[in-house]
């Protein structure tokens, strides 16, 4: 039997509109239990890409047409809708004796001063993803790459990509953290400034999310996600880990649970590319002082507690005389660790007496080090296994 063309036509829109928004959602569980029926209004969804990337969240799908390296039109890119000066380059030397360094796969987007890409995607209000994507600086001068989700409940962040961290691969790959308010989002790129050339702006490049589990704190163990397992995604391919922006909160952090309190980004390194203490992630605290992690924990004042973790390197050719301190309550642990660059690690236990209901705890690394190859790329002490228990009476 014949549908009706009304019918036909209906059917046809909405297999348009599934096409041109992302869905995400965490993965399911072992043996899962049957999904509620989504709501009538639920938005649009398409299947997430590889490796969590957005719909041409690799930039690998040309632009329907370009005046040489400038994109012609807002929804000339596929999956994306873009504003001002951007352009569509591939990796390589470029004209004037630039070099543009593309870290996976061969195009990107370089956006110009005032310039951004966005894209609409289907989440779940209330929970919290993490963005994570390529970027470096194109010019000689401060660039930044503002990144914006609307409507959320995280306000829009700029992620300075003046430092390079990894100069043996010319970009860094970095994650943002944000929490959902509404079942569809729009998640923007842009950049900021304005300088003398309209075309100077960071390159941007497979841009991913992930929807991330809230962690607990236990009997055993009064961190949250001691290990470091619940996080950004780590692309496969890449050798240079996820840099974390300074200054992330705990309730909006890539790394949940955890505080980023200090000037500069800590890594977030897998073990398929790195010397772990334990499991498949950990913490590398890349910028001496200015590298710092937290968390803020419940005590009961005047209990004494044991604070154990695990200290060791990369095995990225990061060399030297590493030395991690650490701070719970009034009471300061410094841990040194001989490096060689090979990997390995030593464990360390502290113990405070809480001076409240509330109690923080941070670690920092005391010196700054750089790869024993390049002289330039920032590295430092890994940090694993944080676990604080509390005393025996």
């Amino acid at each position: 039997m014949e549908l009706p063309w009304v019918v036909v036509m209906l059917l046809l829109s909405v297999s348009a509109s599934a096409a041109a928004t992302l869905a995400v959602t965490a993965p399911p569980p072992a043996s899962p239990a049957p999904a509620p029926a989504a709501p009538a209004h639920a938005p649009p969804q398409a299947p997430l890409g590889a490796e969590g990337l957005l719909i041409n969240g690799n930039f690998e799908t040309a632009p329907r047409k370009t005046n040489k390296t400038l994109i012609v039109g807002r929804h000339s890119l596929p999956g994306w809708t873009l504003r001002g000066h951007v352009e569509y380059v591939s990796a390589g030397p470029q004209p004037g004796g630039m070099f543009f360094a593309v870290p996976h796969g061969v195009h990107a987007l370089r956006l110009g001063g005032r310039s951004s890409a966005s894209q609409n995607v289907s989440v779940r209000p209330g929970s919290l993803y993490a963005l994570t994507f390529a970027a470096t600086r194109t010019c000689a001068q401060d660039e930044a790459l503002r990144i914006s989700v609307s409507p959320s409940l995280s306000a829009p962040a700029d992620v300075a990509v003046r430092t390079l961290y990894s100069a043996d691969t010319g970009a860094d790959t970095w994650a943002w953290g944000f929490r959902a308010s509404a079942q569809l989002t729009q998640l923007s790129f842009s950049n900021p400034g304005v300088q003398e050339d309209p075309a100077c702006g960071p390159l941007l490049d497979a841009v991913a999310i992930k929807e991330l589990p809230t962690p607990y704190p236990t009997k055993e163990n009064l961190i949250k996600n001691e290990g470091f397992e619940i996080g950004p995604q780590v692309f496969k391919n890449s050798t240079v880990g996820v840099l974390l922006p300074p200054k992330q909160k705990d309730a909006t952090s890539p790394l949940p649970g955890w505080i980023i309190e200090s000037l500069k980004a800590v890594r977030y390194i897998d073990a398929a590319h790195f010397s772990v203490p334990s499991g498949n992630y950990a913490v590398e605290l890349v910028a001496g002082r200015e590298s710092a992690i937290a968390q803020v924990i419940r005590t009961v004042p005047n209990r004494a507690y044991n604070v154990s973790f695990a200290v060791g390197d990369a095995k990225n050719g990061c060399h030297g005389s590493m030395l991690v301190e650490a701070f719970a309550g009034n009471v300061t642990l410094k841990v040194p660790f001989e490096s060689a660059g090979k990997g390995g690690f030593k464990t360390a236990s502290l113990r405070f007496v809480a001076g409240g209901v509330r109690t923080r705890v941070t670690f920092y690394s005391s010196y700054y080090h750089t790869k024993a190859t390049d002289g330039v790329s920032l590295c430092g002490p890994v940090l694993d296994q944080v676990k604080i228990q509390p005393l025996k009476v």
